[in-house]
């Protein structure tokens, strides 16, 4: 077998198992087993770039690359539904629709109301060409890149099932509850809001520049729509199942039924067993199940007349206000918690409920004893959503946020156009402390795994520890203070040794800045490439950095100025931590006093090879923004039209990605620095595994929901 016909066949067998693995949930290889097909495709494909194709198992891991979603018009517009919110609207569309078929018997589609983002996929010959967001049910952001990392999704349908050439199939892409609630506690360890529910999520996450996020935040998506010129069933639910045999992911739950009351089972059901499912629903979708009927119904102006959706009431109940407490969070974030008379809600007990921050308190008008309305925001996260005031007592005194913090007394501050307050006493408040300690050791910072939590609290109040720089100056014999510790002691100690390899950008996320999660330290280091030069960047210099915002910058430059934290640093530095990025070796001042800016999709090397490398190998320098001060912009397909806009009217040269190379003489035969690999940009090649004549059927309306 030569190594093209291995390429292909991986592809085939790696595509199989993907499926088997996310849309059946029946794997018949090992984790392990799976890796090393990935990692030898990945070996293959990055020898072999002639054989690139975008639609290959190593594109689920997403790249970096910063675009701008382009427009697509839908070929069939995306409606909504009416909807409604109890059983007489239910049973007043079905008899509107008992009339308009003026008596013929028809089947309703019961199927679940996924709460998510609507997607539209379009597959020519079996393969993904396109993925379209509902937009304004006109037109809508293409998200190709991204959709293609949703492991549920398939790139590639297996020959030979029967699939029409040309076909679109919609859906809703989705946050499982369990990404959402690791996303949300990340999002907690570096100060940034949590998302609100898992809807937010999953919107937020797939309108990201950097489709590596997409592909690490786990999305999933269940299918539910089939059209197309070529799609022949009369039937929605048989050509769901159709579409099910050919690898899609389709909801097990939906179920055709005849009368009125089978539908209100069904609702009753789901109702009640959606608790269970493994992502978040707000209702139930009725369709009349013949696109033949459909089309006899017809539409109103704005949603069919053949489907309908009910929507779920969220379960509320009303309880006590016992009182307002406050909590401290690593960065110094402080969060209100309603402390309530507990309750049953949606099968739990609750008496606890996040009040977010003072605008939130303040929106409710809230008053000592008040009697509060509780849910449970996506049927997880209990939430404050009204006050029956009639229940107040007229000498309830409204509350008061706090202005000093609850555990150090320090005045707190609140930062113009955010809603948070927080301590400044970064380096003095205890849970503040004991919060970046355990940041600064976790698995994605320092990755020192022989300390928990427990242990840095024990550690912290015995005095040996007061920041993260006093974590290298412990002995095991301080450790090994009862004598029978000594193993464990010096675990401890080796992993602390350990952790002085760990990677700068790494160190960088481990000093825990406040808003600079994982991403945001890669591009720090990246930009600056060492400690220096990131403590003394201004905040103009750092809002230059693509993807870092004022805020962000205002918070690297105020913990810098902090003389506490430049000592701490300081220490770090002394006791041997990785504090810069190993530079590449300079090859020619070709470029020199050139600002140059690269944009587009490229397919000799990748964006980050130009942007990272090869500019700074020649002697230039990169800029993410266009300005007078642009000598070039180095462009490959797709370039931004606000970018190619903003370039014509500075009079700024278009350089094409061969023009640039032969420009700085670059070698394709020596070296394989600028080569297109696995960790590219533009076009990636890494992945790593899971991980309706009227009587004859022609096909389904042409027309989408949601």
């Amino acid at each position: 077998m030569t190594e093209q016909e291995r390429i292909l066949y991986l592809r085939e067998q790696l595509h199989e198992h993907n499926r088997r693995y996310y849309v059946e949930n029946s794997p018949i290889i090992s984790d392990q087993e799976f890796d090393l097909m990935m990692h030898e495709l990945q070996d293959l494909e990055a020898k072999h770039p002639e054989l690139y194709d975008p639609n290959s198992p190593t594109m689920r891991v997403g790249s970096d690359i910063t675009k701008e979603f382009k427009q697509v018009r839908h070929r069939y517009p995306m409606l909504s539904l009416a909807n409604t919110y109890n059983e007489q609207d239910v049973e007043e569309w079905y008899n509107q629709v008992k009339k308009g078929l003026e008596g013929e018997d028809f089947e309703v589609c019961c199927e679940m109301k996924y709460d998510g983002l609507s997607i539209s996929l379009t597959y020519e010959d079996g393969r993904l060409v396109q993925a379209v967001t509902r937009g304004d049910g006109v037109q809508g952001d293409d998200v190709t890149t991204n959709v293609r990392t949703i492991r549920s999704i398939p790139l590639i349908l297996q020959p030979g099932l029967g699939y029409p050439r040309n076909f679109e199939i919609r859906g809703e892409i989705l946050m499982p509850w369990s990404s959402f609630n690791r996303l949300n506690e990340e999002r907690e360890e570096i100060g940034a809001q949590p998302f609100a529910n898992p809807r937010n999520a999953a919107s937020g996450t797939l309108k990201s520049q950097d489709s590596r996020v997409v592909a690490e935040r786990g999305l999933d998506a269940y299918l539910y729509y089939l059209l197309g010129d070529e799609v022949h069933y009369d039937g929605h639910l048989e050509g769901l199942e159709e579409a099910r045999s050919w690898g899609f992911k389709i909801s097990e739950g939906m179920r055709k039924v005849r009368t009125l009351q089978e539908i209100y089972d069904f609702i009753d059901y789901w109702d009640k067993e959606r608790r269970n499912l493994p992502v978040a629903t707000d209702g139930i979708v009725l369709k009349v199940n013949s696109a033949r009927q459909q089309r006899n119904l017809g539409f109103t102006a704005k949603s069919p007349r053949w489907a309908i959706a009910y929507k779920f009431k969220a379960e509320r109940v009303c309880t006590r206000l016992q009182e307002i407490t406050y909590q401290v969070g690593r960065t110094g974030a402080i969060t209100p918690v309603a402390n309530m008379d507990t309750v049953q809600l949606s099968g739990t007990k609750v008496h606890r409920a996040t009040l977010n921050n003072e605008d939130f308190i303040k929106s409710f008008n809230l008053h000592e004893g008040d009697y509060v309305y509780v849910e449970k925001g996506g049927e997880i996260i209990p939430k404050i959503v009204g006050v029956d005031e009639s229940k107040r007592a007229a000498d309830a005194k409204p509350i008061e946020f706090i202005t000093t913090c609850p555990v150090c007394g320090t005045p707190l501050r609140r930062r113009e156009g955010e809603a948070v307050h927080y301590c400044p006493n970064d380096s003095g408040c205890p849970p503040q402390i004991k919060g970046r300690i355990e940041h600064f050791i976790a698995r994605k910072a320092m990755n020192i795994d022989s300390l928990g939590a427990e242990t840095v609290d024990t550690y912290y109040e015995r005095g040996l520890i007061k920041n993260i720089a006093d974590l290298y100056e412990l002995k095991a014999s301080q450790l090994n203070y009862e004598g029978n510790r000594e193993k464990s002691a010096k675990k401890v100690v080796d992993a602390i040794e350990a952790s002085k390899q760990v990677p700068f950008e790494r160190v960088v996320f481990a000093l825990g800045i406040r808003m600079v999660g994982e991403t945001t330290a890669k591009l720090l280091a990246r930009h600056f490439k060492n400690i220096e030069a990131l403590r003394n960047a201004t905040v103009e210099e750092l809002t230059d950095v693509e993807g870092v915002g004022e805020i962000i910058a205002v918070n690297v430059v105020e913990y810098f100025q902090d003389e506490r934290n430049r000592e701490i640093v300081d220490r770090l530095i002394g006791y041997g931590l990785q504090m810069s990025i190993k530079e590449e070796t300079k090859k020619s001042n070709i470029l020199e006093g050139k600002i140059i800016v690269v944009s587009g999709v490229f397919s000799k090397h990748g964006r980050k090879d130009y942007e990272e490398r090869i500019i700074e190998q020649y002697g230039g320098k990169r800029s993410s923004s266009i300005s007078n001060k642009t000598s070039f912009i180095l462009a490959g397909d797709n370039m931004g039209p606000s970018k190619l806009q903003k370039a014509e009217k500075l009079g700024i040269p278009i350089v094409s990605e061969d023009e640039f190379l032969e420009m700085i003489g670059f070698d394709e035969n020596v070296g394989n620095e600028g080569r297109k690999t696995k960790d590219d940009n533009d076009n990636p090649s890494t992945g790593s595994g899971k991980g309706p004549d009227e009587d004859k059927p022609q096909g389904p309306v042409q027309l989408s929901l949601f």
